[in-house]
């Protein structure tokens, strides 16, 4: 049964669309790119703003440097909490905790954000483990972050799951040699989802639930 809930920050627990898109799209507006289309800016949820930078634009070096010091100027001044939590996140957290389920945040946005995200959301008190980069790691790779949260409870394969939104999670997941659920309520698509793996799919916080328990008896009654 799935022991160890890894969870991801953007797009599983918040909806923080308006929140990255508009700090990414002020960071390029005072480097000449102006209206750049949703489309683009929805690239840049999920993986880190350098690769994102260096992807869209073609960004290295100083330029890149200076893109994402515009970006965290403006995020970091507030637009980090314009985010909506996702309906049933809370509830579902709380059912977990109290069920005695090990979670984790294992997410590609820097600590220093994410923290400061769930604080201000209320949500720090589900998480036993918060798993991310520094502010000076550039690298995506979600498989890494994994093994990290594993390795800090020393937890077995097989009882660890990771609930993500983008292709980023489910390779990381697979990468990690453990089970992945792919929402689809936030910013990947099902077929992207489907392709990258997912052991399963969820369209609702009920739908991660019912996955969940599913698996087995709840902890605290093995």
């Amino acid at each position: 049964m799935f022991r160890h809930i890894m969870f991801d920050l953007d797009g599983t627990v918040t909806d923080s669309g308006r929140a990255i898109m508009s700090s990414v799209q002020s960071a390029l507006s005072r480097l000449g790119y102006e209206n750049e289309p949703e489309e683009k800016l929805r690239t840049f949820i999920g993986p880190s703003l350098f690769d994102s930078f260096h992807r869209e634009y073609g960004f290295e070096g100083e330029l890149c440097d200076r893109a994402v010091a515009y970006y965290r100027e403006v995020y970091e001044g507030g637009l980090m909490y314009d985010v909506d939590v996702y309906d049933g996140i809370p509830e579902l957290l709380s059912e977990l905790k109290k069920d005695g389920f090990v979670i984790y945040l294992v997410t590609s946005k820097p600590l220093r954000f994410s923290q400061k995200i769930i604080e201000h959301l209320g949500l720090s008190e589900y998480f036993d483990y918060e798993i991310a980069p520094e502010l000076k790691d550039h690298n995506s790779d979600k498989a890494r972050l994994i093994e990290k949260a594993i390795a800090c409870s020393d937890a077995e394969r097989n009882e660890c799951i990771m609930i993500g939104d983008t292709y980023f999670d489910i390779l990381g997941a697979k990468g990690a040699g453990i089970s992945s659920i792919g929402v689809t309520f936030g910013f990947g698509s099902v077929e992207s989802l489907t392709e990258a793996g997912a052991t399963y799919l969820a369209d609702t916080a009920e739908d991660i639930r019912r996955i969940i328990m599913d698996s087995g008896k709840k902890p605290n009654e093995i």
